[in-house]
């Protein structure tokens, strides 16, 4: 069984890291729903790419500071900060992926959980 988080619905967490991702023009963000999705590890993911070491970084720092900022909480587990390749933000019911952008076709999260309603976010209205 997966651990659900105390704070924010999931809804209301992925908008926050939604807005998190546009304040440092992180491009082609998704909103995956996982909730229908038997056995899925989170009830959504939110992914997006960066095109260098130092946007990723960023992004990821504006994302911690969003949520914090909201519901001063932070995730409850990071990964690959320091390889800057895809940096994880677990918030245990949300996780944010940011990916540079190679990297994300490498690991096609869109695609291994094909059965996810996604929602595309337009990024050009940043």
């Amino acid at each position: 069984m997966a651990k659900k988080r105390k704070g924010a619905d999931s809804e209301t967490l992925s908008d926050v890291i939604v807005k998190g991702m546009q304040e440092k023009k992180a491009s082609d963000i998704v909103v995956m729903d996982l909730r229908k999705i038997k056995n899925a590890v989170a009830d959504f993911f939110v992914i997006c790419s960066g095109n260098s070491d130092k946007q990723l970084d960023a992004i990821s720092d504006s994302i911690d500071a969003e949520v914090y900022k909201k519901f001063q909480e932070n995730p409850w587990h990071t990964e690959g900060k320091n390889n800057k390749e895809w940096m994880l933000l677990d918030y245990i019911n949300v996780v944010a992926h940011v990916f540079k952008k190679d990297r994300r076709s490498y690991y096609a999260l869109e695609r291994l959980w094909g059965d996810a309603d996604i929602t595309e976010i337009d990024t050009d209205k940043n």
